[in-house]
């Protein structure tokens, strides 16, 4: 058995196509705002990757850069005024945030209109009700390739690893939506591989290289790798690729797998939530 790639790069070029041809179609004037505070190596290949795209259809982006020795109610001001700004279309804070910082605090400052990453406390309420009108990207970007590589979910025992705000959290929400059998991993569950061997469709999004390795997952898996981290100077997932791929049917490659992905559904939450706004 011959192990298929999930091809974000290719799925997300499609997306982002799409959504040129509708920014020209209805004349919209977007702008993307990204908060940055402090150094962080893989925020910066994030920002990197969302600046490109934003070029490519036609979207205005601009990085607000803070320092992370910034003071709370310093960071919440200039926040504030970013979000308040009528040009910025869609706001996000890219996480992670300096260590000192909650991320609530802020992340709970922008308004629901703007956050195209749903990741304020109201949006994710709504997301749990079933009333928001987009998905959090990630969730969304992994959902599409599920749907493009016809893999069914419904019945599925699908684990999750990680139980964070931006990958397993409202993947959990959205899978059980799905009709899947869930289990949702953390830092405090007790032998891992017990759930993970089980797994038909396995979920990564910790951040932690080589977390998953073959000796951990059953023949025929389809496995998405949504943890990033930097490792001399790469970019590298969760998954022990070279073992992993021995035995899953289907996984995603690190870099080019649910990254572009979720870069692309940014974008078209950022559309979404803007259609009506044709200036």
């Amino acid at each position: 058995m011959m192990v298929k790639l999930l091809d974000g790069r290719t799925l997300s070029e499609k997306i982002l196509e799409r959504i040129e041809k509708e920014i020209k179609n209805r004349h919209l004037k977007l702008k993307l705002a990204v908060i940055l505070v402090g150094e962080n190596p893989v925020s910066q290949v994030f920002i990197n990757q969302k600046k490109k795209a934003c070029e490519k259809v036609g979207i205005d982006f601009k990085l607000f850069k803070f320092p992370a020795k910034i003071k709370n109610l310093g960071l919440k001001k200039e926040i504030e005024k970013i979000v308040q700004s009528p040009k910025n279309s869609g706001v996000i804070i890219q996480l992670p945030l300096p260590k000192k910082l909650l991320p609530e605090e802020f992340l709970n400052l922008i308004p629901e209109e703007k956050d195209v990453d749903v990741l304020s406390e109201e949006s994710l309420g709504k997301l749990c009700q079933g009333t928001l009108k987009i998905l959090p990207p990630t969730v969304e970007g992994i959902l599409y390739l599920f749907k493009n590589y016809r893999i069914d979910l419904k019945g599925k025992s699908i684990v999750i690893v990680g139980a964070g705000r931006l990958v397993g959290f409202p993947l959990a929400i959205q899978l059980l939506k799905e009709k899947a059998t869930l289990s949702v991993l953390n830092e405090f569950t007790k032998d891992i591989s017990s759930f993970t061997k089980k797994a038909d469709i396995l979920i990564s999004g910790v951040g932690k290289p080589n977390l998953i390795k073959g000796n951990i997952i059953k023949k025929g898996v389809v496995v998405i790798d949504a943890g990033t981290s930097i490792q001399k100077g790469k970019l590298v997932g969760d998954v022990d690729f070279k073992s992993v791929s021995k035995k899953a049917s289907y996984i995603t490659p690190v870099p080019g797998g649910v990254g572009p992905m979720t870069v692309a559904c940014l974008l078209e939450n950022l559309v979404k939530l803007n259609k009506n706004e044709s200036r």
